[in-house]
């Protein structure tokens, strides 16, 4: 801890406002001797330094005063006051030399190769080695907030899943993550999955001063997925609430302390179809139209399979990421593959990294990494924000592969990461750049392992002018340079088109498609943009590539290349250059084409982000990127605009995002400084007044139906009461309990839609139907002809108003428990079914508000066996939806019944038994639309119980 006493501290105070001041001298020459700067002074509105200005910052502070201030001040820290507050709690400065603390080596374990899902991958972990250290969370490269065995994940997720179940989620179900980097994120994405629900990571708001732009971009998409519960951290809590305003399925705001109250004593479903959504990724859309590419369990493994083959992982190898976890490369490349593999993680924050680049570097040479990733941005990054000093006795001689993907790869990048860091250990062969998109799963193409980065010269003029990626001279003065991307992964293809669809051959530039078992099957309620994906059986990527000796060369996105006089200009080669520029911010520069109203054209705009305020300085800079944009381009930009630092918009990964910059350049607000909290969050609660109205109406409507049903339920029930204890046959007492059912359906607004009725004999027959809900005894009366048996539960007999109306239905009750009384009820009703009548079986004996058909026991089938009488399996749906088993809430639903074709038994002894329950459930599984839950009740002894 750095010493506290007054003198101290006023003297650190000083030297500190020194610091911020010298930065902001930098940053605004002119302003700053006009800017008075003390303790109270506000870092962004006062001073003008912005988020990635804090970071900066803070390593200067860091670095002056040899300490290590906590990672959240970047976000947190709102005057220089909260500075001088962290800087009096930083611990020391660590030595950079530090050495080398590997984990103890774990034993290798094989990969679970045989799941299908990613539930039963953590199973398969669980039963194999549960003790085995599964993923650690980084605070930076020498802190860790906590780790997790497979064993403590698996149960964490299992409660988290039991929260959910007992908050009404349902399978399929879509369920929205907005945490951070933390332990919290895993147990909350697999309980999700335990639940039978679709996780659907969404990333949280960097800054409260983004908030509006940003809740309004997380409104869309959740909207567009229909999420039901939003998981977030705690202090999180109250900016989410905003969006339960904007979106109408938003029932709750959770964290996952307040899903785990309780332990997870809830039976949770089988998950075991591979073909069962299990993550809905949504791209880098505008909020209007978002996309969330779908992707079963089955693609995600096999993306993590293909992917680890080529990469030739296994348990052997040690994982560190710092990229965000809501990111399809953070997600499933890092994390999702080491679940697989059984390899450990070392997961740190984005925001540590954005703070401190080198504690990846760090992190990697600490537990001695062998595989990592990254955006071309985090290289750069890393380039660009270290000092040598920082990075003595930094060994990354570990690594054997570090993915380079997810953004266009920079040629100039990967060069000088490799020269200057193989000072450090770092081996050519260990850089793979990659190519993948959320379509694909995350990976489409690899380099085999330990192969250097293979860069393509290619003729300028060949490939803009006509498409043809020839090779350049070796005295062609402006080639193309193009990094080669790998090979398509095992089990997957890509092929180059033309416009109309055929396909190009070697060196020839066209739209790439892909296909394979990582191939999503389309956007998340989007079917124009689905149809638009899809050609002959090949998904278009919406890149321009080539293919030369087997690599995959990435020229640019389709949308995002401008069109000049019949030549192609690629705007990343320009941002690059620009941003070359001193006084141009790096990674601040867009380039995009913009129609020309007037004309129709496309014009070539160049937006470049700059701190100068000096009007000669400025022109001097716009007059620079001018020139180096038309030594490029061959052609001069149309529009040449410099803008306040920020003005660029940004995906989640941090890759610009060009239709949103070409829209705030086309509406003339780009650079347009951003409102105050206040003013957003207003804007926001206006915002959700209309969604807020809509939900109220639609309560209000629930409300009034649910009061009309019951009134009509229990003015029916007492007139059906006294009809048939007032009639003396059982026929006419059917007739008119038919009848009254019939009337109160229609009254409460009930269609009911039935098939197969034909099927039922006048007499000797064993109904079976799958049980939802109280409703179902009340819409089979109403179908079903005759005097049907309805068998029930003894406990009915009993009660005052249903025992005396059962009985003079002609109701048999049975012990569901006693296995005495349930046998000797099975002889009583097997004599039942000789006589003739129709009985009634719900197997599953009883139901819950949870979807799904549970197991089924004996009794109708050992009767239908006895006295030889066929089963006819029959299916009711939506009873559930209109009145749940623990809930008195109404609310309107159609109904459907389906009776099958007779099954006759196919023996006498038990075996016949067993072999016409199975027969019937899965007829009847086929059409009821749930999950089969079968595998979670225990087995019972045969009971004649319904």
């Amino acid at each position: 801890m750095v010493p506290t006493t007054i003198d101290d501290r006023r003297s650190r105070e000083g030297d500190l406002i020194a610091v911020v001041r010298e930065f902001v001298h930098e940053l605004q020459p002119q302003r700053a001797n006009a800017i008075d700067i003390s303790p109270s002074s506000r870092i962004e509105r006062d001073l003008g330094i912005d988020s990635l200005g804090r970071t900066e910052l803070i390593l200067r502070i860091e670095r002056a005063f040899r300490v290590r201030l906590p990672t959240q001040i970047v976000g947190e820290a709102d005057t220089i006051g909260d500075l001088i507050n962290a800087l009096e709690h930083a611990g020391a400065r660590p030595g950079w030399a530090r050495a080398a603390q590997p984990t103890a080596a774990l034993p290798p374990v094989p990969a679970a190769t045989e799941a299908k899902t990613l539930v039963e991958v953590l199973d398969w972990h669980v039963a194999q080695h549960p003790d085995r250290l599964h993923l650690t969370v980084l605070q930076d490269d020498t802190t860790a907030l906590g780790a997790m065995t497979y064993a403590e994940l698996a149960q964490s997720a299992r409660v988290v899943a039991a929260g959910l179940i007992r908050r009404n989620v349902e399978p399929g179900d879509r369920i929205a993550l907005m945490l951070p980097t933390s332990l919290d994120f895993f147990p909350a994405f697999l309980g999700i999955l335990y639940a039978g629900a679709v996780p659907v990571p969404i990333y949280p708001p960097m800054r409260l001063s983004q908030i509006e732009d940003h809740l309004r971009r997380q409104a869309g998409i959740l909207s567009n997925a229909g999420a039901r519960i939003l998981i977030t951290m705690q202090e999180g809590m109250g900016p989410a609430a905003l969006l339960r305003g904007q979106v109408e399925s938003l029932d709750s705001v959770e964290n996952v302390a307040s899903l785990s109250t309780e332990p997870a004593a809830t039976q949770l479903p089988p998950v075991t179809d591979d073909g069962s959504t299990a993550l809905i990724q949504y791209t880098s859309g505008s909020t209007g139209d978002p996309k969330g590419v779908v992707l079963s369990h089955a693609n995600l493994l096999a993306n993590v399979r293909a992917m680890g083959t080529v990469m030739e992982a296994s348990s052997a190898d040690v994982f560190v990421s710092w990229l965000p976890l809501y990111h399809d490369m953070g997600l499933i490349g890092a994390w999702l593959g080491c679940l697989h593999f059984g390899a450990p993680l070392y997961a740190m924050s984005p925001l540590s990294f954005l703070v401190r680049p080198e504690s990846w570097l760090w992190a990697m040479h600490r537990f001695r990494a062998t595989l990592s990733a990254s955006p071309n941005f985090g290289f750069e990054f890393c380039l660009n924000k270290t000092d040598e000093a920082d990075l003595e006795g930094l060994d990354l001689s570990s690594l054997r592969m570090v993915a380079n993907g997810a953004e266009p790869v920079s040629v100039q990048t990967l060069r000088r990461f490799i020269e200057r860091f193989e000072h450090h250990g770092f081996k050519p062969g260990a850089m793979a750049p990659v190519y993948g998109l959320a379509e694909n799963t995350v990976g489409l193409a690899f380099p085999p392992p330990g192969r250097s980065p293979i860069i393509d010269r290619v003729d300028r003029a060949a490939l803009t002018g006509r498409g043809a990626a020839v090779p350049a001279g070796p005295d062609d003065p402006k080639p193309l340079e193009i990094v080669a991307c790998g090979h398509p992964l095992p089990g997957h293809e890509v092929r180059i088109v033309d416009g109309a669809g055929y396909e190009l051959g070697e060196r020839q530039e066209g739209r790439l498609e892909f296909r394979g078992p990582s191939a999503t099957s389309g956007y998340f309620e989007n079917d124009a943009k689905t149809r638009e994906l899809f050609r002959d059986g090949w998904l278009d990527s919406g890149d321009r590539a080539y293919v030369a000796s087997g690599d995959v060369y990435i020229t640019g996105r389709v949308k995002d290349i401008i069109i000049r006089a019949g030549r192609h200009i690629y705007p990343q080669e320009i941002e690059e250059a620009v941003a070359g520029i001193p006084g141009v911010r790096k990674g601040g520069v867009v380039v995009f084409g913009a129609t020309d109203q007037s004309t129709g054209t496309e014009r070539v705009v160049v937006v470049a982000e700059t701190r100068e305020t000096d009007e000669p300085a400025r022109a001097e800079l716009q007059k620079r990127a001018h020139e180096v944009a038309t030594d490029i381009a061959g052609t001069p930009p149309d529009d040449m605009v410099l803008a306040p630092p920020r003005a660029v918009p940004k995906t989640s990964s941090g890759k610009i995002r060009r239709s949103a910059a070409k829209e705030l350049y086309e509406s003339g607000t780009i650079g347009a400084p951003q409102r105050s909290l206040w003013w957003q969050v207003l804007r926001l609660s206006f915002a959700g007044a209309g969604p807020q109205l809509k939900r109220l109406r639609r309560l209000l409507a629930d409300v009034l139906y649910a009061g009309w049903w019951w009134i009509v339920v229990a003015c029916s029930f007492l007139l059906a009461w006294l009809a048939v204890m007032l009639l003396p046959r059982l026929g006419w007492r059917w007739a008119a309990a038919r009848t009254i059912a019939r009337a109160a359906l229609t009254l409460a607004g009930v269609t009911i839609t039935a098939s197969g009725i034909e099927h039922i004999p006048g007499r000797n027959a064993v109904l079976v139907f799958n049980h939802s809900s109280y409703m179902d005894a009340l819409v089979l009366a109403a179908v079903l002809p005759g005097e049907p048996a309805f068998v029930a539960k003894k406990e009915l007999a009993g009660q005052v108003f249903a025992g005396p109306f059962l009985r003079r239905l002609g109701t048999p009750f049975v012990e569901r428990h006693d296995v005495t009384g349930s046998l000797s009820d099975a002889e009583s009703l097997t004599k039942i079914a000789r006589q003739g009548r129709i009985l009634v079986f719900f197997p599953e004996g009883t139901f819950t508000r949870r979807p799904g058909l549970s197991a089924f026991h004996l009794g109708a089938f050992k009767i239908a066996v006895d006295a030889n009488l066929p089963a006819l399996p029959g299916t009711i749906r939506g009873t559930r939806s209109m009145l749940r088993g623990d809930q008195w809430f109404p609310r309107w639903t159609p109904v459907t019944i389906e009776i099958g074709a007779p099954i006759a038994p196919s023996g006498t002894d038990f075996a016949a038994v067993l072999r016409l329950r199975d027969a019937v459930r899965e007829a009847i599984l086929a059409r009821c639309g749930e999950p089969d839950l079968g595998e979670m009740v225990k087995p019972t002894p045969p009971e004649a119980g319904a």
